[in-house]
């Protein structure tokens, strides 16, 4: 019976050790892997210095623990943290091959080749070798012309010296370049023509000044390609690539039925974005495409400030922008981010066909503001964070009190990431206020340590805000109060960052702010907040916006039918109020002309009734994930209006009505650049050159809609910070992927 006990104590010790030789062996294959990666460029620095190596057992070569060896001074390290190790020991002047390789001295640079004498080893003690390896043909050159050469340190050196130091010149001074290969005219002009269209489709984030870079110079020169003027840029060059793309803008608009006119730039301020007062007017087309039509200033944003535009000197502005396409009926609507009640309806009452829409990008964002004026909450944590933050700004005994904690953050596991608690008590957006927050709760430790230091009863005593200070920073409710005043922005902002992804259409509206009264909901029920003024602000902002257009496209599109018990798919209806179901009647029957408006409510009736066949409305409400957001979109986009153009060919002016709203979008909001050379152009609200002002406004037509083209919305700066951020993710992910239950060691 004892021997079976320890003969089981022994096969657990041995399965024991076989799984630790296993953990180590992985370990070591994963860093292995990962310094592979960072040779060839797709991970960290450091390992291109740091060695993993494998040791093993003395008595049984079993793999024992993995370490880190540095290949410049063959020091060794543990492998349990190889950034920790890189920082420490090659960052921090450790390592002193590492220190070396960076900062390279004088001497070393060059090198004497060997003398051929014998006799001259004396001297090589006194002049280091000269050479530079980078220039291998020309270091043995210099090595043959040398090897001569005796040096006894007396006049007759003069003269070698002087052939080295002439020498060493030339091989400081790089020779120029060789001309590249001669190309024909045929390879010259494609390739120059080629070039002309990257740079005018990428204007905006590339310069003029650019082509006159001497680099630039010499890589045409090297390729075989001629200088490029910059006048030949801005002149006959210019005129036939804008003349092309305007061409091709103009006749896909004449193919299309319809189109939506897109007006956006009137807010330049809203949420950080604009371009500076430049206005921006787009096209949206039936088929999903959107095309650049012109840019129009109205006055003074040259310098920046975008100035206050009456809603008639908009409303002419629109209408004069409509009347320059081929057919004014061919304007189903407006959208833009301004002039709602005003410029829009007028313009929509004078034509009857047309719907016009105020961007939902800032209807849902101005419902921040809204918070911030009618609900108390808001306001009562704005104000005691601006006090907290006036107190440390302006008593310096608290804020040395403050500074002796922050020094001690990682005593008390607070993140070494957070921002100074000195605040602008100017607050003159609300990224300001988020900011303040995210500070505020980020600081909550070290704001309790410093009201309870007995040096803070000084403190006290001498400002009476300092008592406040600390009974708001030891009450619960506060900190609760200010984490939800924080999620309601995020909340909110979030929002807004998906409606300027998505870009949603107009049948998108409704269930749009039903999702954000479902968040807000869930959002009181959180932090216990009375749901009644937070549902008649959010409604009260959903009047303002809200048009029939809403509810109309909602009930017509086929992507938002409902099966009902006997297996129909019927609009839905009964997710409209009574008043909304009027205003689909109303709509219906003003687009119409008068002989039409009876059948078009007769046929209402019967979509109502009947709806679409399930086979047909199971295959438009196909889902797909979306490889960027990941979530779960609408497949076919343009299903909606097809159905209608070919399914439902009965429903004669119903169809008509659904197909010019169903592609409607409900934001302006279409890319973004950074045209700040405008300022060159305007000064003071006035032009100063016509001439520059037509050549720029043709370079941001061709540069815009190249964008659109290629779908391209965000601007220059996100994607840069997008590139940097996922490479930086790609190579925690491989640390990660290594060290994922690795043992100690």
């Amino acid at each position: 019976m004892a021997e079976s006990e320890g003969n089981d104590t022994q096969l657990v010790v041995v399965a024991t050790e076989d799984m630790a030789v296993r953990a180590v062996n992985k370990r070591y294959e994963g860093l292995t892997t990962v310094r592979a990666k960072a040779i060839k460029g797709k991970g960290a620095w450091y390992w291109v210095h740091l060695e993993p190596i494998l040791v093993r057992n003395p008595d049984t070569n079993d793999a024992k623990a993995v370490k880190l060896r540095c290949n410049l001074c063959e020091a060794v390290f543990s492998a349990s943290n190889p950034s920790r190790t890189a920082s420490e020991h090659l960052k921090r002047g450790t390592c002193p091959n590492f220190n070396s390789l960076l900062k390279p001295s004088p001497s070393s640079s060059f090198s004497l080749p060997p003398l051929s004498s014998p006799s001259s080893h004396s001297n090589r003690k006194r002049f280091g070798s000269v050479g530079i390896s980078n220039h291998h043909h020309q270091q043995q050159f210099h090595h043959q012309q040398q090897q001569h050469l005796l040096l006894s340190g007396g006049k007759e050196d003069l003269g070698p010296l002087a052939m080295l130091e002439d020498s060493v010149k030339k091989l400081k001074t790089p020779k120029p370049l060789p001309p590249g290969p001669l190309l024909s005219k045929t390879q010259v002009d494609s390739a120059l023509g080629l070039l002309t269209d990257w740079f005018y489709e990428s204007y905006g984030s590339v310069s003029f000044p650019s082509l006159d870079h001497p680099k630039f110079k010499a890589f045409l020169n090297q390729v075989g390609l001629p200088e490029i003027s910059r006048q030949d840029f801005m002149s006959a060059r210019l005129d036939s690539k804008y003349d092309e793309a305007k061409l091709e803008s103009e006749a896909k608009m004449r193919d299309a039925e319809c189109y939506q006119l897109v007006s956006d730039g009137w807010k330049t301020k809203t949420f950080g974005h604009g371009d500076e007062g430049l206005i921006k007017f787009m096209v949206n087309l039936p088929n999903g495409t959107t095309l650049f039509r012109k840019t129009f200033f109205p006055g003074g944003g040259g310098n920046g400030a975008s100035m206050a535009v009456p809603a008639t000197y908009a409303e002419e502005i629109m209408w004069e922008t409509i009347t320059g396409t081929y057919n004014v009926e061919r304007c189903v609507g407006i959208v833009a981010d301004k002039y709602k009640a005003k410029a829009l309806r007028n313009l929509e009452i004078q034509h009857h066909w047309m719907v016009n829409l105020s961007c939902q990008l800032q209807g849902v964002g101005n419902l921040i503001k809204d918070f911030s004026k009618e609900l108390p909450l808001f306001k009562n944590v704005v104000d005691n964070c601006l006090k907290i933050s006036s107190l440390f700004n302006n008593n310096s005994q608290a804020r040395s009190i403050l500074n002796k904690f922050r020094s001690q953050e990682s005593r008390f596991s607070v993140s070494l990431g957070v921002p100074p608690l000195l605040y602008c008590e100017n607050l003159q957006n609300f990224s300001s206020v988020s900011s303040m927050l995210d500070n505020t709760l980020s600081s909550a430790r070290v704001l309790q340590l410093v009201v309870m230091d007995d040096a803070y009863k000084l403190v006290v005593l001498e400002d009476s805000v300092g008592r406040e200070v600390a009974e708001m920073v030891q009450n619960m409710g506060f900190w609760n109060d200010v984490e939800a005043v924080n999620t309601l922005i995020k909340v909110i902002r979030g929002m807004v960052e998906e409606i300027e992804v998505e870009r949603p259409l107009v049948g998108q509206c409704l269930p749009l702010w039903e999702e954000l009264r479902a968040k807000m909901k869930d959002w009181c029920v959180k932090f216990s907040i009375h749901q009644g003024l937070v549902e008649k602000i959010i409604e009260r902002r959903f009047k303002k916006n809200y048009h029939p257009a809403w509810s109309t496209a909602f009930i017509l599109d086929p992507v938002c039918l409902i099966r009902d018990s006997s297996g129909k798919y019927l609009p839905p209806f009964k997710y409209l109020t009574c008043e909304q179901e009027k205003d689909v009647d109303k709509l219906i029957t003003r687009l119409v002309s008068r002989e039409e408006a009876h059948i078009a409510l007769m046929e209402l009736l019967k979509w109502r009734s009947e709806g679409l066949d399930p086979l047909y409305a199971q295959a438009v409400q196909v889902k797909q994930r979306d490889p960027f957001t990941g979530k779960m979109k609408i497949a076919n986009p343009q299903s909606s209006r097809l159905i209608w153009e070919t399914i439902l060919k009965e429903f004669t002016i119903l169809g008509k009505i659904a197909v010019r709203l169903l592609f409607l979008h409900a934001t302006s909001c279409g890319f973004k650049c950074n045209w700040s050379f405008m300022r060159w152009v305007w000064t003071n609200g006035q032009v100063q050159s016509r001439v520059g002002l037509e050549k720029i406004q043709k370079m941001i037509f061709i540069a815009a809609n190249s964008k659109l083209k290629r779908q391209e919305f965000g601007s220059e700066e996100e994607k840069e910070a997008e590139v940097f951020g996922i490479t930086s993710s790609e190579d925690d992910d491989m640390l990660n992927e290594v060290f994922v239950d690795a043992p100690s060691l």
